[in-house]
C-alpha cells in the first residue's frame, strides 16, 4: 500500500463516526424486539441475518469483514424498506484450538521458561514432487486451510502471539484457556462498534459450557437429536489426532481442512522366491508386499512392482500373523485401523530400505504372469500410499515408461541388481479398450506425446490424465469374468471379489497432510465415536428438498449444495479435548465445534432475555430466569411449540421467549465463505430439517456464499506480511471508506479484491460529498422555477438509478448498487451540473438528489450519510427513513440525453483528429488555424432504399434480435427489390453495419426515424455545444442539404463539418496585480461582441474561470494611452469600458482589428471583478 500524503480527510470521517456512533448509542437504535401482540413476523414485516459468529483466538481480520459487510450492507437496505431487522453476533470459542493454543504456550514456558528463550533451527529442504496415484476429484470440496494461512511465521505459538502485537507479560496469561475467552470477544465487539455495524449486541454470547444458558441449548438440541436417531454409536473412519487420543474435525487443524478419509484397496503380493539379505530372516514367514490402488479393476495386466530404491520401508506382523512389507507412515495409519495385534500399535519386525527388496518373486492377484518382480522406480511418493505400487503399464503411462527405461537400458538395471529374467519377458497387457486409445492406451498416448522417459514428468502428468479419465468414464474391460463391462460397472465388482477371496484389504488415510492444532499428522482411524448420521436417506431427502426451497442468489452455490448431499455422510460429533458442551447422555464426550453451531441462530432469538447483559450469561437477567430453569421442555415449549412445561418459569416469561422465537424465525439470511458449504451450511440445513421436520416455515431461506477475499490482488498472510485486521483498516481508512472498498471488493463466489487505492479514493468521495453538500445548503444562486430539459434528465436519471439500485440490494449485488446508486449517480450529477452552464442547477431537485443520494448509499457508508441527513436539516436518524419511491421513469428523456452525449463526443473526436493530422511525408507542417465553427446535419429519415433495407431486414427477425440472420439469405432478398438494383453496392456494407447495431441495441436499432424531434434536442442544446468543442458557433442543418453524401448521415447519428472563420490577433493585458495573469494573445473574428471575446479568454486562460466576471477597456487615447506609465492607484485611468452593444470588426488585408471604427492597435485591457480574481 503507498504511503498517503496526507490524513486530514480519514481523520475527519472518523470525527464524523465517532459522532453518528454516539448518536445511535443515545438512541439505541439497533436494539429491536419482536412486537407485543404476538404477531408472528412474514418476510414481508421482518428480516433476521447471520453471520457464522467467529472464532475468539484473534481479532477479526478483512476477510472476515469482508462476509460481515454482507450482512451489513443487506440489514441496512431491509430497514430502509420497512422492515424490523435483527442483527446479532455471537462470539465461538467451542473446539481444540484455544485449548491446544494454550498448552501449547504453558508448554512453552515449561519446556524454553518465562518469557521463552527457543532454540534456532536451520531451514529444510522442501521434498521434490514424485509419483501419486491419480484420483478423480470431488470438486465440492475445500482446497486449502484457512489456519495456515493466519497463522502467521512463526513456529511456537509464542511467537504468533508477538505477531499479533502482545508482549510477553500480556502472553504468559494466554497459558489459561480463561483468558483467552476474556480477552478476544470484547476486542472483536468493540472493533465491530467501530465499523458501525447494525447489531443487536445485548443478543451476543461465547460458545461452551462457561455460558450455561447457551450450554442448556445445544444439550437440548442433542438430547432431542438423539431421541430421533439422527446420532448413533459405532466404528467409524475418521480423520484422527493421536496426540490429542481423539477425532480431527476441520476446526481443529492446523493445516489440511476439508481433507477427509481416501479409500484404497491393499492388494496383497505374496513372497514366493527365496528372500536374501536381511529378509532371509523372514523365512518361513507368510510375506506380503502390499500395494495401494485406487484402480482394482488394473489388476489384470500388473506385470512387476515397483519400489523405490532409496525409501525406507518396515516390515509389520499383523494380527492374523502375516508380516507386510509398506512404508512407516503406512503401517502407523494401518494401526489405528483395526489391522494389527494391539490396536494403536505397529508391530515392527525389521527396518528396510527398498534395495533389500528388489528382485523379489511375487505372486500377485489377477495378473496373467504366474511370477513378477519389484523393480526400481525412481519417483514413487512418500507421503501417498504404501511407497508399494503396482505397474500395469498397459494403462498407466508413469508404469510403462518407467519398464520400457528398465527394458531398454542395460546399464540401468545393472545399477539396481536387476536380471534380464525379471524385465525383459515382460509386455503390457491389454486389459481395457478406450474409445481413441484401443487397449494399450497408455503405450499410445506416451508415443503420441513423445514421451522419452520415466522422467518427462509434466508430459507423464498429462498423458496420466488423459488416459485415466477417459478410461474410468468410456473404458470397456476386454478380459476377465467382467469382460464387455464399463469400468464404472466392473470397478466395484472386481474390487468386491478381491476383498471376499482375501487377496486383498480396506486401508484409508488422509487424501492430503492433515495437521491437528497439537502440531501432529493426523491418520485416519477406525474407532468408537459418536456421529451424526448425515446420509441416512429420508433425513436426505427432506434436506433436499430444504435446499430446492433455499434462495442461494448463485448457482453456483446450489450446484455445491446438490453436490454435497450427494457424498456427504457419517460426521463424528463427539471428543474428549477442547472446550465446548458436554454430551447430555455420556459427559466423557464434548460435543464437537461444527455440530453445536448448526441451528445456534435461533438462541439468538431470546438470548437477550437470558444473557443480562453478559456473554457469558452467568448474571442475572430481566427475567430473573436460572440457566438451570431451562430444560429440555422449556426449550421444546418455546422452539418447538411443545406443550406447556412444569417449571417454576412465570407463563409470561415463557410466553415472551416463544413470541420473540415466533417473530424472528425463519432464519432469512445466512452469509458465510463459500468454504462452509460442505460443512457447516449443510450441517445448518440438514439440522433445521431434523429439529422441525413438519414446520417448513422454519427452515433456512436463504444462505449466501462468497468468496476469499484477496488483499491488494494478493492473498493475505500474516508470513507474507498480507494482512490486514478490521482494526487496521478502520485506522487506515475509517469506517466508511472501509465499507465503500468492501462493497466494491466483489459481489460472485469468486475470490473478491479488497484495493487499498480503492479505499482511498473512497474517502476522497465521501469527504467531497460531505463538502459539497456544504456548498450546495450555501449556494444562493441556485435555480429556481419551472423544469427546463436537463432538470428532466437528470430527474429521471435519478429515478432509474434508484430503481436499479434497489433491485440490486435485493440480490445483494452490493458491487452493483454502490455503481448504480453512487459513482453513476455522481456522474449523473456531474453531467447535471455541466450541462446547466450558466442558468444554474434547480435548487429543489438538487435537495431532492442529496436526500436520495444520502438514504441510498447509507446500506453501506452510513456515518457520513447520517451526517448528510444532519447537514440537510432532518430530523431523527436516516436509518429510520424510508426508501425513496421512485417516479415513473420516461426513458425516452435519458435517451435524448444519451443522444446529446454520444453526438457530443463524436464531434469532439471529430475535431481532435482534424487537430492530430499529420503532414504527408516529406512535405512542410502548414500550421493549419484550429476549427472555429461547424455544422451538425440531422437526417429525420433514412434514404428510401435504406428504409426499404431496414424494412426487409425487420421482417427477417421476426420480432427477435437473437434470430441468425444469414447474409446470404439477405443477399438473396435485396436482389428481389426493383428499388436496390442502382445500391446493391452499398446494400450489404449498410446491413452488416445495421446488424451490428441490432446486436448491441436491440431491434429498435432498425426504426427509420426517431422517435423524438432531433434537430429539437440539438438546438435547444447549442451552448452546451459550443462550450464543449471549445468553438465559436454551432449551426444545424438537414442531411438533404449534402445532396449524396448526406447518405451517411441517418437518423441517430448526426455528422459535423468542421471550418475555419478568419481573425486577427490581438493583445489582451490584465492590469491588476497578484492575480497571476498577464497578456493573452487572443484572436477577434468578425462581428465579435464583448461577450463574445470573454467566453474566449476563458478557454484559453485557465485561471480565468468565468467569463461574466470579466470586463474588457480601450485606451481611452489610443496613441498615448499605452504609453502611459500605470497607475496601481487610479488603474482605471485613461481607459474607457466597452459596452455590451458594441461590436467588433477586422480588416484582413491591413491585420487591424476596429472597434465601431475605431483602431485597437495596441490591444485591450481586461480586468476581473475582485471576488473572482482572489479565487482564481
Amino acid at each position: 500500500m503507498t504511503e498517503r500524503k496526507g490524513t486530514f480527510k480519514v481523520e475527519f470521517l472518523k470525527d464524523i463516526e465517532k459522532d453518528v456512533q454516539a448518536k445511535w448509542d443515545e438512541l439505541k437504535i439497533f436494539e429491536i424486539d419482536a412486537p407485543e401482540d404476538g404477531s408472528k413476523g412474514t418476510s414481508e414485516e421482518k428480516y433476521l441475518v447471520t453471520f457464522p459468529y467467529p472464532y475468539m483466538n484473534g481479532r477479526l481480520h478483512l476477510g472476515h469483514t469482508f462476509t460481515i459487510s454482507k450482512c451489513e450492507f443487506a440489514v441496512g437496505f431491509q430497514r430502509l424498506k420497512g422492515k424490523k431487522c435483527l442483527f446479532p453476533f455471537g462470539f465461538h470459542v467451542s473446539g481444540m484450538p484455544i485449548k491446544a493454543c494454550a498448552d501449547k504456550i504453558a508448554r512453552e514456558m515449561k519446556m524454553f521458561g518465562n518469557p521463552p528463550v527457543f532454540p534456532v533451527e536451520e531451514e529444510t529442504v522442501p521434498a521434490v514432487v514424485e509419483r501419486e496415484e491419480f484420483v478423480i476429484k470431488d470438486k465440492s470440496k475445500g482446497k486449502k486451510s484457512k489456519a495456515t494461512a493466519k497463522q502467521g511465521a512463526g513456529k511456537y505459538q509464542w511467537q504468533i502471539m508477538q505477531s499479533l502485537g502482545m508482549v510477553d507479560e500480556e502472553i504468559a496469561k494466554f497459558g489459561s484457556t480463561d483468558h483467552w475467552l476474556e480477552y478476544f470477544p470484547p476486542l472483536c465487539m468493540a472493533d465491530c462498534k467501530r465499523m458501525g455495524l447494525h447489531v443487536d449486541w445485548r443478543r451476543s454470547f461465547i460458545t461452551t459450557d462457561v455460558s450455561p444458558f447457551y450450554d442448556s441449548f445445544v444439550r437440548w438440541q442433542f438430547i432431542r437429536l438423539k431421541e430421533r436417531n439422527k446420532i448413533k454409536f459405532g466404528k467409524r473412519y475418521t480423520i484422527f489426532s493421536p496426540l490429542d487420543g481423539q477425532p480431527c474435525m476441520d476446526h481443529d487443524r492446523a493445516s489440511g481442512e476439508g481433507i477427509g478419509p481416501q479409500e484404497y484397496i491393499l492388494v496383497k503380493m505374496e513372497v514366493v522366491g527365496e528372500m536374501m539379505g536381511k529378509m532371509a530372516k523372514l523365512k518361513g514367514e507368510k510375506v506380503f508386499l502390499v500395494a495401494a490402488t485406487l484402480r482394482p479393476e488394473t489388476m489384470y495386466g500388473q506385470t512387476n512392482c515397483w519400489v523405490r530404491p532409496d525409501m525406507k520401508y518396515v516390515a509389520v506382523r499383523l494380527k492374523n500373523k502375516e508380516v507386510w512389507v509398506c512404508t512407516a507412515r503406512a503401517a502407523r495409519n494401518m494401526a489405528y485401523q483395526g489391522f494389527m495385534a494391539k490396536e494403536e500399535v505397529v508391530d515392527t519386525v525389521m527396518e528396510l530400505v527398498g534395495q533389500d527388496i528388489m528382485g523379489l518373486a511375487l505372486s500377485a492377484p489377477l495378473t496373467q504372469y504366474k511370477t513378477i518382480y519389484t523393480l526400481p522406480m525412481l519417483t514413487i511418493k512418500e507421503d501417498k500410499g504404501t511407497g508399494v505400487v503396482t505397474s500395469v503399464p498397459s494403462d498407466s503411462p508413469d508404469d510403462w515408461a518407467a519398464l520400457r527405461d528398465l527394458i531398454n537400458k542395460q546399464p540401468l538395471r545393472e545399477k539396481f541388481g536387476v536380471t534380464d529374467a525379471m524385465v525383459l519377458p515382460f509386455q503390457p497387457v491389454p486389459i481395457i479398450d478406450i474409445p481413441g486409445y484401443g487397449d494399450l492406451a497408455a503405450v499410445t498416448v506416451v508415443d503420441q506425446l513423445k514421451i522419452q522417459s520415466q522422467n518427462d514428468k509434466d508430459k507423464l502428468a498429462d498423458a496420466k490424465e488423459m488416459v485415466y479419465l477417459k478410461g474410468f468414464y468410456e473404458g470397456v474391460m476386454v478380459v476377465g469374468d467382467h469382460k464387455g463391462k464399463s469400468v464404472q460397472d466392473a470397478k466395484p465388482l472386481i474390487r468386491t471379489e478381491l476383498l471376499s477371496a482375501g487377496l486383498a484389504e480396506v486401508y484409508k488415510e488422509p487424501e492430503k497432510k492433515v495437521v491437528s492444532r497439537s502440531g501432529e499428522e493426523c491418520v485416519v482411524s477406525l474407532c468408537d465415536q459418536w456421529y451424526i448420521d448425515y446420509g441416512e436417506e429420508q433425513w436426505r431427502n427432506l434436506t433436499q428438498q430444504a435446499v430446492d426451497q433455499l434462495n442461494t442468489f448463485s448457482d453456483e452455490v446450489r450446484k455445491n449444495f446438490n453436490s454435497t448431499l450427494d457424498w456427504l455422510k457419517e460426521h463424528a460429533c463427539s471428543r474428549t479435548y477442547g472446550l465446548g458442551s458436554k454430551l447430555p447422555w455420556d459427559e466423557s464426550w464434548l460435543i464437537e465445534s461444527l455440530s453445536d453451531s448448526t441451528i445456534y441462530m435461533s438462541y439468538y432469538t431470546v438470548a437477550h432475555l437470558l444473557q443480562g447483559g453478559t456473554l457469558t450469561g452467568t448474571g442475572s437477567n430481566e427475567l430473573a430466569i436460572t440457566a438451570d430453569q431451562m430444560t429440555p421442555e422449556v426449550w421444546d415449549y418455546i422452539l418447538l411449540a411443545g406443550p406447556a412445561p412444569k417449571t417454576s418459569i412465570s407463563k409470561a416469561a415463557l410466553d415472551k421467549m416463544k413470541r420473540e422465537f415466533e417473530y424472528w424465525y425463519p432464519l432469512d439470511l445466512r452469509v458465510s465463505g463459500k468454504d462452509l458449504v460442505p460443512n457447516h451450511l449443510s450441517y445448518a440445513v440438514y439440522n433445521h430439517v431434523a429439529m422441525w421436520p413438519d414446520s417448513k416455515d422454519k427452515w433456512i431461506q436463504g444462505i449466501r456464499a462468497n468468496g476469499h477475499l484477496l488483499l491488494n490482488s494478493e492473498k493475505m498472510a500474516k508470513s507474507t506480511g498480507n494482512f490486514m485486521t478490521l482494526s487496521d483498516a478502520i485506522d487506515a481508512f475509517s469506517a466508511d471508506g472501509m465499507r465503500l472498498a468492501l462493497a466494491d471488493s466483489g459481489d460472485s463466489v469468486e475470490d473478491a479484491n479488497f484495493v487499498s487505492g480503492t479505499a482511498d479514493a473512497g474517502i476522497l468521495r465521501l469527504y467531497t460529498l460531505v463538502e459539497w453538500v456544504k456548498e450546495v445548503l450555501a449556494d444562493k444562486s441556485l435555480r429556481e422555477g419551472e423544469d427546463n430539459f436537463h432538470d428532466k434528465v437528470f430527474s429521471n436519471e435519478l429515478n432509474l438509478k434508484l430503481t436499479q439500485t434497489a433491485d440490486n440490494y435485493e440480490k445483494l449485488l452490493f458491487k452493483e448498487a454502490l455503481k448504480s446508486g453512487f459513482f453513476e449517480l455522481q456522474g449523473a450529477r456531474d453531467k447535471y451540473r455541466e450541462l446547466c452552464g450558466d442558468a444554474g442547477m434547480s435548487r429543489s431537485l438538487v435537495l431532492r438528489y442529496l436526500e436520495v443520494q444520502a438514504i441510498m448509499l447509507s446500506p453501506i457508508c452510513p456515518h457520513v450519510c447520517e451526517h448528510v441527513w444532519s447537514l440537510l436539516g432532518k430530523e431523527g436518524s436516516i436509518l429510520n427513513t424510508a426508501w425513496p419511491v421512485a417516479e415513473e421513469v420516461d426513458m425516452m428523456v435519458i435517451r435524448q440525453s444519451e443522444y446529446l452525449m454520444e453526438a457530443t463526443r463524436d464531434f469532439r473526436l471529430k475535431l481532435k483528429n482534424i487537430s492530430n493530422v499529420k503532414p504527408k511525408k516529406g512535405a512542410a507542417p502548414a500550421p493549419a488555424a484550429p476549427p472555429t465553427h461547424a455544422t451538425v446535419y440531422v437526417a429525420k429519415s433514412y434514404p428510401a432504399w435504406q428504409c426499404l433495407v431496414l424494412d426487409t431486414l425487420r421482417e427477417m427477425y421476426k420480432g427477435d434480435k437473437d434470430v441468425v440472420v444469414d447474409n446470404k439469405a439477405v443477399s438473396l432478398e435485396m436482389g428481389k427489390k426493383t428499388e436496390l438494383k442502382k445500391f446493391m453496392k452499398k446494400v450489404m456494407p449498410f446491413v452488416a453495419f445495421m446488424k451490428e447495431k441490432v446486436a448491441v441495441s436491440g431491434l429498435s436499432s432498425l426504426d427509420t426515424s426517431l422517435p423524438w424531434d432531433e434537430m429539437k434536442v440539438l438546438s435547444s442544446n447549442i451552448s452546451y455545444i459550443v462550450t464543449s468543442l471549445g468553438l465559436e458557433g454551432v449551426d444545424l442543418a438537414l442531411s438533404s442539404e449534402l445532396g449524396e453524401k448526406g447518405e451517411e448521415c441517418r437518423p441517430g447519428a448526426p455528422i459535423v463539418s468542421f471550418r475555419t472563420e478568419p481573425s486577427v490577433t490581438l493583445q489582451l493585458t490584465n492590469n491588476q496585480p497578484h492575480t497571476g495573469l498577464f497578456s493573452v494573445a487572443c484572436p477577434i473574428l468578425q462581428g465579435d461582441t464583448v461577450r463574445n471575446i470573454t467566453k474566449r479568454l476563458v478557454r484559453m486562460e485557465r485561471n480565468v474561470k468565468d467569463g461574466s466576471s470579466v470586463s474588457l477597456y480601450r485606451w481611452t487615447d489610443p496613441v498615448l494611452g499605452p504609453r502611459t506609465m500605470p497607475d496601481l492607484k487610479t488603474p482605471l485611468a485613461g481607459l474607457t469600458q466597452i459596452m455590451e452593444n458594441e461590436s467588433f470588426s477586422i480588416d484582413l488585408e491591413k491585420n487591424l482589428v476596429k472597434l465601431e471604427g475605431l483602431m485597437l492597435e495596441k490591444g485591450l485591457i481586461f480586468r476581473i471583478e475582485q471576488q473572482a480574481a482572489i479565487s482564481a
